[in-house]
């Protein structure tokens, strides 16, 4: 991780803000706090860290605040608090993308429980966008053919079948398949296959 990851507190009362910031500092976390959503919105959200946010705030409630967030492509993990112990509430922020619900008045450790939650999915987050990138810079480094050759290779097929496929010879497929290996600096076939994984938008992170 390049950057310290920053817990981002977003509520409407400042004596809750100030009492999150003051239980989180001292456990070494980075904090900063928004009194509002459009706040938090209109910042730059580094890619470490995590959110946790009121759910009943004026203006943009925590519910919504998720959902711009999803709709920006901002993938911080949210944490999501309530006061009114509302079940539907739950389902709905955890369907909008949240990744946890805390029912206030909740316990010092179960917050902090849950934001080391947050910050590890957000470290395995970031870590899968890093070799997603890696594998989209050496996949860009193959010719149109040595692309049609991978594609081919991670399916299962043979050099023979390859070769029939795009109509050239065996040992033709056999200098393809080895410059294929050497551009992405592979070693056996399922290498190839996680490689060709990763550099999918939605493959890097499962």
């Amino acid at each position: 991780m390049t950057s310290t990851p920053t817990v981002h507190i977003v509520d409407d009362d400042e004596a809750i803000r100030d009492s999150l910031r003051f239980l989180l500092e001292p456990e070494g976390l980075t904090v900063r706090t928004y009194a509002s959503a459009m706040s938090l919105m209109s910042a730059e959200l580094p890619p470490a860290g995590c959110i946790l946010t009121d759910f009943d705030m004026p203006g943009i409630n925590g519910l919504e605040l998720q959902l711009q967030l999803t709709a920006r492509g901002i993938r911080l993990p949210v944490i999501v608090m309530t006061g009114h112990g509302d079940v539907p509430v739950a389902v709905r922020a955890m369907k909008a993308g949240a990744m946890d619900f805390l029912e206030k008045p909740f316990g010092d450790g179960q917050l902090l429980d849950a934001i080391k939650r947050a910050l590890e999915d957000n470290g395995r987050m970031i870590e899968a966008a890093v070799i997603a990138a890696g594998a989209v810079r050496r996949l860009a480094a193959l010719t149109p053919r040595e692309r049609e050759v991978l594609d081919l290779l991670v399916t299962g097929k043979s050099n023979k079948e390859i070769a029939k496929v795009l109509g050239t010879s065996p040992r033709t497929i056999d200098v393809h398949r080895a410059r294929v290996f050497q551009k992405l600096q592979a070693d056996t076939l399922p290498d190839l296959v996680h490689l060709v994984l990763a550099a999918r938008p939605d493959g890097a992170a499962r």
